[in-house]
């Protein structure tokens, strides 16, 4: 690296055929010089994995016996779709034959 003796600023390599020199980009000074010209280009390549939301199950997995395939874990939630003074209504889907079925208790 090499400043400008006129301004200070950083002068770049820059080569002319043979001749490499050294050339201010601010006030156009030419210094000659035996700078080594190198550039390097970093490539990283980086592979993104795409997550499809649908298949994706996000819910907890419980103990209970589906009641079309027999599996016994099934995935549960909860909503509220009565009145709020009522327990709310649980909600499972069998891991295994996604049968999805609600319990009122």
């Amino acid at each position: 690296m090499q400043f400008c003796k006129k301004c200070g600023a950083i002068m770049m390599p820059k080569k002319e055929g043979t001749k490499t020199f050294f050339h201010c980009s601010t006030c156009k000074t030419k210094q000659e010089g035996s700078g080594i010209i190198t550039e390097k280009a970093k490539s990283d390549v980086k592979k993104i994995e795409v997550i499809d939301e649908s298949k994706q199950e996000i819910y907890p997995l419980v103990d209970i016996d589906c009641s079309k395939c027999g599996h016994k874990k099934a995935y549960f939630w909860e909503i509220q779709t009565r009145a709020g003074d009522e327990p709310a209504t649980k909600f499972y889907k069998c891991e295994k034959c996604k049968y999805t079925w609600r319990d009122y208790k």
